[in-house]
């Protein structure tokens, strides 16, 4: 069973097998946790990315797919960039939203990862609902079938933290 933790912080300062990238579907970087990802890795990311874009993803990635890089300068070994869907109030989009963290988890297993370090996919610019995005992430988590043995959700911000601890439960 994956042991679940949280913390506060900065996910680009997480030192794990993978840190899991909130992208956008083009892979050239961002704002948010994309853009901080990209400007702490440096330039290998982005070249990963561009060559990814070249050959086997021309039109882009997939809203809940997933694709691994480098990490360049983090202290992690890759990057698994996932893309989550954009909030809609009139369709239910939860199970892309899962599979953005299930897929990364199978890109995770492929990679030999062992710990993994997500952000709150989606809750960002996209406009999840918090409370609802933390379901889904703790759910996709804890359902998936990984060899992931140890998954950080690294909160920006202590309202997040507080939200994603009551929802993961005690260690």
């Amino acid at each position: 069973m994956t042991k679940i933790e949280v913390v506060e912080g900065d996910i680009t300062d997480i030192q794990v097998d993978a840190i899991v990238n909130a992208a956008n579907s083009s892979l050239l970087g961002g704002g948010g946790v994309d853009g901080a990802i990209h400007r702490a890795g440096g330039p290998a990311i982005l070249a990963e990315c561009r060559q990814l874009r070249a050959t086997v993803l021309p039109d882009g990635l997939p809203r809940g797919d997933a694709v691994a890089t480098t990490a360049g300068k983090l202290r992690a070994r890759w990057v698994i960039h996932t893309v989550g869907p954009v909030y809609s109030r009139t369709e239910d989009l939860s199970h892309v939203l899962r599979s953005a963290y299930t897929r990364s988890l199978e890109v995770a297993d492929e990679l030999g990862a062992r710990t993994v370090a997500f952000p709150l996919i989606s809750a960002g610019v996209y406009g999840w609902p918090a409370d609802d995005a933390v379901r889904q992430a703790v759910g996709a988590v804890r359902s998936a079938n990984t060899a992931v043995e140890h998954v950080t959700f690294v909160a920006f911000g202590s309202a997040m933290a507080r939200l994603l601890r009551s929802e993961v439960g005690p260690s």
